[in-house]
């Protein structure tokens, strides 16, 4: 796999070669689908480092494509959608999408959210590591993007992954919304707070067992304490 590569999934052409004018022009290498079983097919062939990928295609939709991605990788994922509707990206976010954007979008916002998502999930920077992070019974290997409670590994997504990381740098802190879509999603975001809240939800049941707890501060964001 190259940390180059990014696979876009879409059924208009047009926006395929949209997308690969810009991303080329960044250095990036893409790799191309129109339909479900072709993005399986294409991500399970080049392992790319991210996917773009569209909801309504051809044959098999984009939540499921997603859903089977995401058996087996943890690869980010950013989805379009052409429908402004909140139900569409909340499903999103919920079978493990890591960001959205909806149709029309501005592809410079596009590549900039690729960037972003890549320096989290370590992908533009495999060189650094940095020493694992101890919270109470819970251990945090951000170079080996690992996390154990009590020894015994958790499996978390990039997003959840890095919420965690940010709450554990400011344990006791509390964090706005828009404070930890700028460290986490690394750019300013005006759209719906939803996107974190529900990341946050599944971090929580993840750290069932962890003496580190997520409180939600009313009016304001959240907090992480031990206890």
């Amino acid at each position: 796999m190259s940390d180059k590569t990014i696979l876009v999934v879409d059924e208009e052409t047009h926006i395929i070669e949209l997308v690969k004018l810009y991303l080329g022009n960044e250095g990036f290498h893409v790799e191309w689908a129109n339909s479900g079983p072709s993005a399986l097919d294409k991500f399970a062939l080049v392992q790319p480092s991210l996917v773009v990928l569209d909801l309504m295609l051809p044959e098999l939709d984009g939540w499921e494509v997603c859903r089977q991605i995401r058996r087996d990788s943890q690869v980010p994922i950013i989805m379009l959608t052409a429908r402004s509707e909140d139900i569409d990206k909340i499903v999103g976010l919920e079978i493990g999408a890591d960001d959205y954007l909806t149709k029309p979008f501005n592809p410079r916002e596009l590549v900039a959210r690729i960037k972003a998502l890549l320096r989290r999930s370590g992908a533009a920077n495999p060189a650094i590591n940095p020493g694992p992070i101890e919270v109470g019974n819970t251990v945090i290997d951000i170079g080996k993007h690992e996390v154990t409670i009590d020894g015994n590994a958790v499996e978390l997504r990039t997003k959840e992954f890095d919420l965690l990381v940010a709450f554990s740098q400011h344990l006791g802190l509390v964090l706005e919304r828009d404070k930890l879509f700028n460290k986490v999603w690394g750019y300013e975001y005006f759209g719906d707070t939803r996107t974190v809240d529900v990341h946050i939800a599944h971090l929580r049941e993840r750290l069932v067992g962890s003496s580190l707890s997520i409180q939600t501060i009313r009016g304001l964001g959240y907090k992480a304490v031990l206890g």
